[in-house]
């Protein structure tokens, strides 16, 4: 009996210690006063920037996510996240930033061409 729950809590802490997806990665809180010196086309070159970045680092952590799910499964590991391959860190502030610049966009009374929240 005991042997089971042994069992069953490190199947839990295997499972917590895994890569999300990064669509489950909440944003961090980023100030806005990093970008309100910005005029509407820095913010905009700005925002492309990061959302290139998270594109990138999403597509890291989805492999990143896959990889620790197999570990688990064919080993008990979670490998990709033992070896440094989460991102989710760098997510969290890239969804942050580009936050940020969203409201810097509308208070700014900028153009916007596209929808302003990030996926």
């Amino acid at each position: 009996m005991k042997s089971k729950y042994v069992a069953a809590v490190s199947l839990m802490i295997l499972l917590a210690a895994c890569a999300k997806q990064p669509d489950r990665i909440a944003a961090v809180e980023v100030g806005g006063d990093n970008y309100s010196r910005h005029n509407c086309r820095q913010l905009a070159s700005e925002r492309m920037a990061i959302s290139q970045d998270l594109a990138n680092l999403s597509a890291k952590q989805k492999s990143a996510a896959n990889g620790d799910a197999w570990g688990v499964f064919l080993l008990g590991l979670p490998l990709s996240s033992m070896s440094g391959g989460d991102q989710e860190a760098m997510i969290a502030i890239a969804k942050g930033k580009i936050q940020a610049i969203d409201r810097q966009v509308v208070a700014k009374g900028c153009p916007v061409s596209r929808p302003l929240t990030q996926d």
